[in-house]
């Protein structure tokens, strides 16, 4: 007895066909269809959709044991069906049909899946259920990605792509920001320290100075996030002078370098932080208030002067001064996930600290938004208009996990674990409102705490999600 298990679903994106078909022909479609909360890496991927095409992908199994997933794709109709079938993973058997169906001015995306459980009739027995809620919030969660990815294709679709040279592109935003650009049909090229690996990976030394200015060479646009990690370790004497010394030396390299070009690139986008307005209690913050008073205001500072080369050049400069990037996957949210699970998450410190946060999708569009619109220079704040107090964040944490929330979590013993980074980074707060970013025409998706959390972490409402209907049909064999 074989019993095979369908899933159906429909997308429907306000777009012409040939976007939509273009848009999963990008190399960058699988990292955004993941749902947010699932560790995937692609360790090898096809060029293209054509039969027999495969791609091997690594995901949580068990702890520290990591699964392998390999996908091989099966049929093709150009603009109009691809299918995939695994050829190894955690299912017996798993057949994808995507199909792209024009409807008046839509186009409508069915995906439809044929799938069995190990184990058989056992296996359904006690897994089919909790298999079909997984599938369903994968589904879901690829919708949503779909239709927000898309929306922001569309509103750059008459302008012309950029070839785009990102640093730090292996980080939590950089990772995320390289297949959202690519989806949106820019060229993307990646600065990195090592040997490349890929053929759009381009190597420099910014410690030694290293950069060869072949590398800029017809590119539109520089983007840099790198730079060592601000809250990962204590603030020892040595790892504040890496956390300066990490951007000083790359940024001021790569203004100097492209300001000595006949032809530079257009816009030079470099990673600050909220963290430059210090501690400022109930204060309303924008991009005109002045700079904090500690040792992060003014890293920040130097961060954002390391740039002056390129401003002075003419070069269009931007600053991001991010807040709280939301994602299960790292940051504050990813550390801060395990004890809330545990029903051990509460506030920190007194909780009356602000926590301007924004959606990692806001970010990534904020990005590419600043960097498509020609009248935009100088620093943005890239958080969200509501910012909230830390222990309504744990509140509302608490509430879409259905997890209590209410265990407070002591200054003093943040002191002792964190040293001097606790205070500027955990106990004390900017109120910071995206005032020039809304001015420059951007439109947040998720500006609103809770949905956004339920969408990271596939906690929707069951009244509110756009979950569909699995349907099981058993076949002999």
């Amino acid at each position: 007895m074989v019993i095979v298990m369908h899933y159906e679903h429909e997308t429907v994106v306000h777009a012409p066909r040939e976007t939509v078909w273009d848009w999963h022909t990008r190399e960058g479609a699988f990292d955004r269809l993941t749902p947010p909360w699932e560790a995937m890496e692609s360790v090898s991927a096809p060029p293209n959709l054509e039969p027999g095409g495969r791609r091997v992908i690594r995901f949580p199994l068990l702890g520290p044991i990591k699964g392998r997933w390999i996908a091989e794709h099966t049929d093709l109709i150009e603009g109009e069906l691809f299918a995939d079938r695994m050829v190894r993973g955690p299912f017996k058997r798993w057949w994808h049909t995507h199909r792209l169906v024009e409807r008046d001015e839509m186009t409508v995306v069915e995906d439809e899946v044929s799938y069995d459980v190990p184990m058989g009739f056992l296996g359904k027995l006690f897994g089919g259920r909790m298999v079909r809620k997984r599938i369903q919030q994968m589904f879901t969660a690829r919708e949503k990605g779909l239709i927000n990815d898309i929306a922001r294709r569309m509103e750059f679709v008459d302008a012309p792509r950029k070839r785009v040279l990102v640093v730090g592109g292996s980080g939590l935003i950089g990772s995320n920001l390289i297949p959202f650009l690519d989806g949106m049909g820019h060229e993307v090229l990646q600065l990195v320290r090592r040997e490349p690996s890929h053929p759009r990976q381009r190597f420099w030394d910014p410690s030694n100075g290293v950069l060869d200015v072949e590398h800029l060479k017809g590119i539109d646009a520089v983007i840099h996030l790198g730079g060592v990690g601000i809250g990962d370790k204590r603030w020892t004497k040595r790892r504040k002078t890496a956390i300066i010394e990490s951007r000083r030396k790359s940024v001021t390299l790569l203004a100097e370098k492209m300001a000595g070009m006949e032809s530079p690139p257009e816009v030079f986008i470099v990673a600050s932080a909220i963290g430059y307005y210090g501690d400022r209690g109930d204060e309303d913050l924008d991009e005109s208030s002045a700079r904090g008073d500690g040792f992060l205001p003014e890293t920040v500072e130097m961060w954002e002067a390391s740039a002056d080369a390129a401003r002075a050049a003419s070069i269009r400069t931007i600053h991001l001064r991010s807040g709280i990037v939301m994602s299960p996957l790292g940051g504050a949210l990813g550390r801060m996930l395990l004890p809330f699970k545990l029903g051990g998450g509460g506030p920190i410190g007194n909780g009356k600290q602000w926590f301007s946060w924004i959606s990692m999708n806001d970010h990534i569009a904020a990005i590419q938004h600043l960097m498509m619109t020609s009248e935009c220079e100088g620093a943005f704040n890239l958080t969200s208009p509501n910012p909230v107090r830390q222990k309504q964040f744990a509140r509302v944490l608490g509430r879409v996990l259905r997890r209590p929330a209410f265990i407070p979590l002591p200054g003093f013993v943040l002191r002792i674990v964190f040293g001097e980074l606790a205070r500027p980074l955990l106990l004390e707060g900017q109120k910071v409102h995206p005032h020039r970013l809304l001015e420059s025409g951007f439109e947040f998706r998720t500006p609103n705490l809770e949905e956004s959390l339920r969408d990271i972490l596939g906690a929707w409402k069951p009244n509110s999600a756009s979950l569909k209907s699995a349907s099981i049909a058993e076949h002999s064999a």
